[in-house]
């Protein structure tokens, strides 16, 4: 499954397990019964299912896994807890080092890391910049990530 990245690796076990590492699935891998080589869902014979945030954690390792300049990542943490979100993202530094990073997120912690924010509100793009020029300028994104922070005050 994490070979999936990068199928043409598929055999590259130091790679997957490299991928693994990174996007924190080794304790998930280590409980499996078959560790590795366990068939994943519940369809399979003798398939085993993965919580949400495995699933999510199973999908990073491809990331890491793959070899492509550019990657885009649709809310790559909304099934995690707050600890394996802040374990991922500070491994995330390493992934998004040598390459273009698109990440969809509405949660303003993991946007906060961007170079260049782009906002869009119904569909429409309102602001850009950075997390310091946009909340600057005391728009949208400034209203949001403030309500948001609110919470954790």
């Amino acid at each position: 499954n994490i070979s999936f990245g990068l199928i043409e690796e598929a055999e590259n076990q130091a790679r997957i397990e490299s991928a693994s590492l990174k996007a924190g699935l080794m304790e998930v891998i280590d409980k499996l019964p078959k560790g590795f080589e366990t068939f994943l869902g519940k369809t399979l014979k003798e398939g085993v299912d993965l919580s949400y945030g495995e699933w999510q954690k199973l999908s990073l390792g491809r990331a890491f896994m793959a070899d492509s300049e550019v990657l885009v990542l649709d809310e790559p943490t909304a099934s995690l807890d707050a600890i394996a979100e802040h374990g991922v993202y500070m491994k995330f530094v390493d992934l998004m080092r040598s390459r273009t990073v698109v990440l969809v997120s509405h949660r303003f912690s993991t946007v906060r890391m961007a170079d260049h924010i782009l906002v869009l509100n119904h569909g429409h793009l309102v602001e850009q910049g950075s997390h310091a020029e946009l909340m600057n300028r005391g728009g949208l994104y400034a209203e949001l990530f403030e309500m948001q922070a609110s919470r954790y005050r």
